[in-house]
C-alpha cells in the first residue's frame, strides 16, 4: 500500500510559530524532503527531531522526485519541508505534489505560517481579492511581459523580493504601474519586523539611497478603476460611421461607440438609422 506525503508549513522566521501537530508529522515520518538540508537540520536540532534528511530543490526535483516517489510507493511517510512557510506555493514542490497526484499517492497537509497572507494581513490594503506573483523575472522580456499584463489588475498583488534586487524591481513597477499604494513588509515575525506604507514612487526613491536587509514581501494597491470615457450622443454617433466607415455593421459600429462613449447602444443606432433615413429621402 502506497504511503503518504505530507507538506508541513514551517516557520518563516520566529520559531515559536511552529505548530505542535508540524512537530508531530516530523517525529512520526520516514523521511523529511528539504529544500535546504541545513536549514532544516537547525529546526530538527532545536525540537529535537532526529530523521534522515535529502535535499529537495529547483535544480534537483525531476532526479529527487522520482527517489520520493520510489519511497512513497514503497510505503514509506516523507514529509516535504521548503525553508520557510507552506512547500509548493511559489517553491518547486508543486511539482513533487502534481507527481503524486498522477501516482495516486495520498497528499496531505499540515498549514503553517504563509509570509504572503500574513504581509496581506499587515499592509493596509484590500485583501478580499488577491494576485500573488511570485518573483518577477530577472530577464528583460519576461519581466516586461509580466509587467504589462498586471497593469490592469485591479485586485491587490504580492511580491517576494530578495533585498539586493529591491531598488531595481521598485523602480520598474513605479514606472509600470503609476504611483500606487504599497505595503513592504520585511523580516516578518522576527524581532526587527518592519511594514513601510508608503507609494511606489517615494519607496523607488528611498531604496534607490539605502541598502534593504532582509527578505521582502510587496504588497500593492491593484488598478483604479476605470471609468468609461462620456461623449455627447453627436460625438458617439460620429465615432460609430467611422466604424461603418472601415467596414463594420450599424449595430456593432453602435454597441463599440457604447463601450466607449458610456451611452446606450440603441440611442447611438437610432441616431445612425435617422441620419441614414435622411439620406435616402435627400437622394430621392
Amino acid at each position: 500500500m502506497p504511503g503518504r506525503l505530507v507538506l508541513v508549513g514551517t516557520p518563516i522566521g520566529n520559531l515559536a510559530d511552529f505548530s505542535p501537530r508540524a512537530r508531530q508529522a516530523l517525529e512520526e515520518c520516514d523521511l523529511v524532503a528539504a529544500e535546504d538540508t541545513r536549514v532544516t537540520l537547525k529546526l530538527l536540532n532545536h525540537f529535537a527531531i532526529k530523521k534522515p534528511l535529502v535535499s529537495y530543490y529547483e535544480h534537483n526535483r525531476r532526479e529527487k522526485g522520482e527517489l520520493i516517489c520510489a519511497r512513497l510507493l514503497a510505503g514509506e511517510t516523507v514529509c516535504l519541508v521548503t525553508d520557510a512557510g507552506m512547500p509548493a506555493i511559489s517553491d518547486p514542490g508543486e511539482d513533487l505534489v502534481a507527481l503524486c497526484a498522477e501516482q495516486q499517492i495520498e497528499v496531505a497537509a499540515v498549514p503553517g505560517p504563509s509570509a504572503v497572507v500574513t504581509a496581506l494581513a499587515l499592509s493596509g490594503l484590500p485583501t478580499g481579492r488577491f494576485c500573488f506573483e511570485g518573483f518577477l523575472s530577472t530577464a528583460k522580456v519576461s519581466r516586461s511581459e509580466h509587467l504589462e499584463e498586471i497593469k490592469t489588475e485591479r485586485r491587490t498583488l504580492v511580491f517576494y523580493e530578495a533585498p539586493h534586487k529591491l531598488p531595481s524591481t521598485l523602480k520598474d513597477l513605479y514606472e509600470a504601474l503609476g504611483d500606487r499604494r504599497i505595503a513592504i513588509c520585511r523580516e516578518m515575525t522576527k524581532l526587527h519586523e518592519e511594514v513601510i506604507r508608503t507609494t511606489l514612487g517615494e519607496a523607488a526613491r528611498r531604496f534607490a539611497k539605502e541598502t534593504p536587509r532582509g527578505e521582502q514581501v510587496l504588497v500593492i494597491e491593484g488598478a483604479p478603476k476605470l471609468e468609461p470615457q462620456t461623449l455627447s450622443l453627436k460625438d458617439a454617433v460620429a465615432l460609430a460611421r467611422e466604424q461603418m466607415d472601415e467596414g463594420q455593421a450599424a449595430a456593432q459600429a453602435a454597441k463599440e461607440a457604447a463601450k466607449i462613449s458610456g451611452l446606450k447602444k440603441g440611442d447611438i443606432y437610432r441616431e445612425l438609422m435617422k441620419a441614414d433615413n435622411a439620406a435616402e429621402k435627400i437622394q430621392k
